[in-house]
This record gives C-alpha cells, structure tokens and sequence, in this order.
C-alpha cells in the first residue's frame, strides 16, 4: 500500500536561482500538503551522510560538495500516495528528459543541478524525513 508521506529538498541550485517560491506553489497546486518544512544548510558531513547510498558511485564527491554548496529548503510532504504523485511532479532527473510542466524541466539547469530531491520509496520517505525533522517538528 502506498503511504501518504514523502521527501524533497530544494536543491541549492533552485535557491540560487530564486526558484523556492514557484516550487512550493507547484507542490501546493499538486495537492500536496507541506507538514514540515526548514530552510538550512547541510555541511559536507550531513550532506555526504545524507547521500551515504551513492558512496561508491563515482559522481558522490561531486553531489556531496553541490549539495552543501549553499542553502537548501527540507520539507515533509503530505498526500495519498505521496512518494509516486511527487515522482512525476518533479520529472524525470536529467531535465532534457521531463515532461513539460514538471518541476525539473522548469526549473532544472542538468542532470547534476536538478533544482529538487524526491524519496524514490515510502521506506526513503521514512529515512530521510528523520533525518531532517524531529517529531516535534511535523504538523499533521
């Protein structure tokens, strides 16, 4: 059964580029209901342990000094079946490649500067929302 919890990141990309506004509106008009949600930035140590699944891949060091490149916005995100809805929100991660209207193909500058991170699983969602927000600070 699909949950109704998932995970992204503003990547520092899309915040650079002035974007956070116009992707928190297109989570919204999806249906999706933000139950948490934090402006930060990761250190190269969270953010390496954050992307711990990719240590062995040769672009890790790469991702790993990107995403702690400069601030990024968290959010917990709430709706049925919220892992596959957010999936296509977001299209797919080389931008050249989304569908028209999804958040990558509007926003994304590459495969590397993909402007957002989606949970890939309901398990994921579960991971990396605790490793973002503590209890206390989800709304639901």
């Amino acid at each position: 059964m699909a949950g109704n919890l998932t995970f992204t990141m503003i990547k520092p990309d899309a915040v650079r580029g002035g974007h956070i506004g116009a992707i928190l509106a297109k989570i919204n008009e999806a249906g999706f209901r933000i139950v948490a949600m934090k402006y930060t930035k990761l250190s190269e140590e969270k953010a390496g342990e954050f992307y711990a699944v990719h240590r062995e891949r040769p672009f890790y060091g790469e991702l790993v000094s990107f995403m702690s490149s400069g601030p990024i916005v968290a959010a917990a995100l709430e709706k049925n079946n919220a892992v596959d809805d957010f999936r296509k929100l977001i299209g797919a991660t080389d931008p050249s490649k989304a569908e028209p209207g999804t958040i990558r193909a509007l926003f994304a500058k590459s495969i590397g500067e993909n402007a957002v991170h989606g949970s890939d699983s309901d398990e994921n969602a579960a991971i990396e929302i605790a490793f973002h927000f503590a209890g206390t600070e989800m709304f639901r």
